[in-house]
């Protein structure tokens, strides 16, 4: 079973516990999720210096390779997700292992956008990420086993595909708006949803008490059936970030990693200061 929400500083405490090798400069913020990931200087290494647990990476399926872009004309042939995410993230789960002390850090998630066609692109991926198995979260014999890398599917989904599978080592994003209609426990580990699409507030005055409610709406849909909750597209504000975590939003979508960093790390380096 996939953890249900928790207020983001018992999180942080909690996600200690899990297991993956990390070698974050800064303290692993469990809320902080790197939105097109691969634009950084260092996709996937930045992110992870920076404390965070989620990755989203857009993949196109060309020539039998799985591509990491977010428009056409920008296929590199290097960068692909193999290169970028899959191959260091082996590496520091097999470092990891060597050490007399292992470290004690967060899990991470790999979102992967689909932006090709859903079934090719998805039958390329499984391929692959059989290779590294033994890192990923998988769901066997009717059991979700959780392990250094859980890897989600979003954007081109083959839903029925993904779905009718007894084994898999992939989960699925799921519609923020649906996610009262499915108490499938095994499937989807988050619920998304485009900002603008739930929410009118850009961060000037005050949210509007309909607006607040329609967000707890559906974030109390999503918690119940066990997901984490993500606006995507959401301003890059902190105001912003604040009124999202007020309301149990557990995903903060960003392609401002150091900003958010400081946010998310604020009142604990506060409190460190005056202790």
């Amino acid at each position: 079973m996939f953890y249900p929400n928790l207020p983001h500083k018992i999180a942080l405490i909690f996600l200690l516990i899990s297991s993956i090798a990390v070698n974050a400069q800064h303290p692993i913020l469990p809320n902080a999720y790197a939105h097109n990931d691969y634009w950084h200087k260092r996709p996937l290494l930045d992110a992870l210096d920076h404390g965070f647990t989620y990755v989203e990476a857009d993949v196109y399926l060309r020539n039998d390779q799985l591509i990491v872009a977010h428009f056409l004309p920008c296929f590199k042939k290097k960068r692909t997700l193999e290169e970028l995410y899959l191959k260091p993230l082996l590496h520091n789960v097999e470092e990891n292992a060597k050490k007399e002390q292992p470290q004690n850090n967060s899990a991470i998630t790999l979102m992967i956008d689909i932006k090709s066609n859903a079934n090719k692109t998805y039958a390329a991926l499984v391929i692959l990420l059989e290779k590294y198995k033994s890192m990923l979260s998988i769901y066997e014999n009717g059991e979700t086993k959780l392990r250094n890398v859980t890897v989600v599917i979003t954007g081109h989904k083959p839903y029925n595909l993904i779905k009718g599978e007894t084994d898999r080592i992939v989960f699925m994003d799921e519609n923020l708006k649906q996610a009262g209609n499915d108490s499938s426990k095994n499937v989807y580990p988050i619920a998304s949803c485009k900002y603008s699409k739930l929410l009118k507030w850009k961060g000037k005055g005050d949210i509007t008490s309909g607006e607040i409610d329609r967000l707890e709406y559906y974030v109390a849909q999503a918690h119940k059936n066990g997901r984490k909750v993500r606006l995507w597209g959401s301003p890059e504000k902190k105001v912003v970030w604040g009124e999202l975590l007020k309301y149990n939003v557990d995903l903060i979508n960003t392609d401002k990693l150091n900003a958010l960093r400081k946010f998310l790390t604020a009142d604990v380096l506060s409190v460190d200061k005056k202790g």
